[in-house]
């Protein structure tokens, strides 16, 4: 470690991985026109809500895509920021969840930091239902 100050040491969050999500203009995705075990996955993420707020994190735009290949569904995701407090029950939440749909044998949950999760990725029946939340969007 220097000892100059001013010189940038900073390293990434251990918590972080900084694998590289989607373009931005491929968000919010929704899994709209997926069929069989990927459509019952998105259907599964949909049920699960933000613990903070009665929104799916698929509304939310927290899910950044699903691919579902001989039994093995991949989901990508990122949270609102790195530090949320929320991460663990989430990520446990979405195995789990995931894990026991019906044609799913296993499966891999990726957090990606980019893009960073913008307001913007929020779904329109998300912002009705922040809104509704009185949360304005």
């Amino acid at each position: 470690m220097s000892s100059n100050p001013t010189e940038n040491t900073a390293t990434p969050c251990s918590h972080t991985d900084y694998v590289h999500g989607p373009e931005r203009e491929g968000l919010p995705a929704t899994g709209e026109g997926t069929t069989g075990v990927e459509r019952r996955v998105w259907d599964t993420l949909y049920a699960i809500e933000d613990p903070e707020m009665p929104v799916s994190i698929v509304d939310l735009g927290l899910i950044y895509g699903v691919t579902v290949e001989d039994g093995h569904a991949d989901v990508k995701m990122t949270l609102t920021y790195t530090g949320c407090p929320a991460r663990e029950m989430l990520t446990t939440d979405i195995e789990e969840a995931v894990a026991a749909v019906e044609g799913v044998d296993s499966m891999e949950l990726d957090l990606v930091w980019s893009p960073p999760w913008t307001v913007e990725m929020v779904t329109e029946p998300g912002k009705e239902a922040l809104r509704e939340f009185g949360l304005s969007i």
